[in-house]
């Protein structure tokens, strides 16, 4: 805990401008998921939410002139296929909900990336707490002007908020920026992507959704994306380059 806020104390001018730059980008990620969910199904949102998997290595040369290699970029590809037999249903058309969700996907991108640069020089737990201040206030400051007078809470709702907040949103943001120091933000996005596995495998275990044959499609291809990325394929062709050698060895005898 002293450790904590000794680096909270020793904050800079350069940790306030990373620490705003990604609380910015969360904060415009997540209001324009929620505005866009007004006007889409949850099924569309989550496909197309998840594109930040193929945004981010495109975006991440645009802001770096570094091109990812070959194996990330089909790795975003694969997962974005899983993602989509995962969650899409039906037949798919585009409306004002699914427009704004992809400026949300965009923006989630945008701070995968911020954190991958940032992190460099930046303690994930300042860029944390400077983040997560700023997509507070600005969340708040919103809520002001767009939102009804908020009504009391109760004791099942105050637990509600306090869950998310600090569960689902503190600790995961804190865990995240943590791991993108060690990691680049084109694997984090693949990685990311589980989301929708696990929402999936959740949704079938506590809320009795039916496992089909699609959604097994969808998480197979995630897992296939993650192990291209992580490892480029060297198991595989060690394996095709043993297997040659193999079959030399074979025709010279």
């Amino acid at each position: 805990m002293y450790s904590f806020f000794r680096n909270l104390k020793g904050i800079t001018k350069k940790d306030l401008i990373g620490g705003t730059v990604v609380g910015l980008f969360l904060f415009l990620g997540f209001a324009f998921q929620t505005v866009g969910l007004q006007y889409t199904t949850a099924g569309k949102q989550a496909f197309l939410t998840a594109t930040y998997v193929v945004i981010v290595p495109f975006l991440y040369f645009a802001f770096t002139k570094k091109s990812p290699d070959k194996y990330s970029v089909a790795a975003a590809f694969l997962a974005l296929f899983g993602i989509s037999m995962l969650t899409l249903q039906g037949k798919f058309s585009m409306g004002l909900g699914d427009v704004l969700t992809l400026f949300c996907a965009l923006f989630f991108a945008a701070q995968i990336i911020a954190i991958d640069l940032y992190t460099k020089t930046i303690k994930p737990i300042v860029l944390t707490v400077i983040q997560m201040a700023v997509a507070t206030v600005l969340s708040f400051i919103c809520a002001l002007i767009f939102e009804p007078k908020m009504q009391a809470l109760d004791l099942r709702g105050t637990f509600s908020i306090i869950y998310l907040g600090v569960f689902s949103t503190l600790i995961a943001f804190l865990i995240q920026n943590i791991a993108q120091k060690y990691t680049s933000s084109t694997h984090a996005a693949i990685i990311l992507s589980l989301e929708s596995f696990f929402g999936c495998l959740c949704a079938v275990i506590f809320l009795g959704d039916k496992l089909t044959n699609k959604m097994i499609i969808g998480c197979i291809m995630i897992f296939i994306a993650i192990i291209t990325a992580e490892t480029k394929l060297d198991f595989l062709k060690k394996f095709l380059r043993n297997k040659d050698e193999n079959l030399q060895v074979n025709k010279n005898h």
